[in-house]
């Protein structure tokens, strides 16, 4: 299970690329991708440069007018998705 304590990495067979507003993703081993919104993109693009969910955690509560806990819920479902398709991986300690 993900907690904000979770260190989270990209496998080196992910690849990902931003179209306007929109980042997609795609696993080039198991064909799986995924288009990310705006918002989505902005949380990847933090995952990609701090690796740690508290800290991308931390960083959207400062960029987005948003309730902390329901932050938390939405980071983690996501992160959590992106891990059920082997678009992250966890790090584990």
């Amino acid at each position: 299970m993900l907690t904000l304590q979770t260190k989270v990495i990209i496998p080196k067979d992910v690849l990902f690329h931003k179209v306007d507003d929109e980042m997609v993703l795609l696993n080039l081993v198991n064909g799986k991708y995924f288009s990310l919104d705006d918002v989505g993109a902005d949380i990847w693009s933090l995952i990609v440069e701090k690796g740690d969910l508290d800290a991308v955690h931390q960083s959207l509560i400062q960029q987005y007018e948003v309730n902390s806990q329901d932050l938390e819920h939405d980071l983690l479902e996501l992160a959590g998705r992106l891990v059920e398709n082997e678009l992250l991986q966890i790090v584990e300690p």
